[in-house]
């Protein structure tokens, strides 16, 4: 009875994690088969190995976890924030499946990660801090003109501009811009417009 109360909770805890937390705040479609399709993946093959006696706890849990970092590695369509919702998915597979002596325990961490995720993955928290790669149609290697020109076009504080590419030959240079904006404001058009990959 107890492994299917934590069952439950684990069913519960990714329905929240996907359509609660990422969903309404992401909105990638793609995303919600696969965490899904992780998570329910991880607690089959979990509880499978528990049960057969072929492994499983701490050795499983790295084991799965190096499967994810090698997902990671091979993708390139992932941001930051969406591995983090993955290693959360796989996580509540874990937690949902693992042997524990009270299912409370894993239930409490399974609801801590949640909450992390809802405190940290929020607007209001650090949705004025951005990230943007930007491309202007000069070249500027000093650093302080650099974010001179940068705040300037955002009309935000930046925190630092890394340059990626100085194009001589197009008079063009590729920074990865760190600020901090206005929630909710978007950036106004400038002439000429300045897109990332695009003069």
């Amino acid at each position: 009875m107890s492994e299917l109360a934590l069952l439950g909770a684990e069913l519960v805890a990714v329905t929240v994690l996907v359509f609660g937390l990422y969903f309404p705040r992401h909105r990638r479609r793609d995303l919600v088969v696969a965490y899904f399709a992780v998570n329910i993946g991880v607690l089959a093959v979990a509880d499978a190995l528990r049960t057969s006696g072929a492994g499983a706890g701490l050795g499983l849990g790295f084991a799965l976890f190096g499967v994810l970092s090698i997902i990671r590695l091979r993708s390139t369509e992932l941001d930051q924030h969406e591995v983090a919702y993955f290693f959360s998915a796989l996580a509540l597979g874990l937690l949902g499946a693992l042997e524990t002596s009270s299912i409370w325990r894993n239930i409490a961490l399974m609801g801590l990660i949640l909450v992390v995720l809802a405190i940290v993955d929020n607007r209001w928290v650090l949705g004025r801090y951005r990230q943007q790669i930007i491309v202007l149609d000069s070249i500027v290697t000093n650093e302080d003109e650099l974010i001179r020109r940068l705040e300037d076009l955002l009309g935000a504080k930046v925190y630092s501009g890394r340059l990626l590419r100085v194009d001589l030959i197009n008079d063009s240079t590729v920074v990865d811009v760190r600020y901090a904006g206005r929630p909710g404001k978007l950036i106004a058009p400038v002439s000429p417009p300045t897109y990332a990959g695009q003069r």
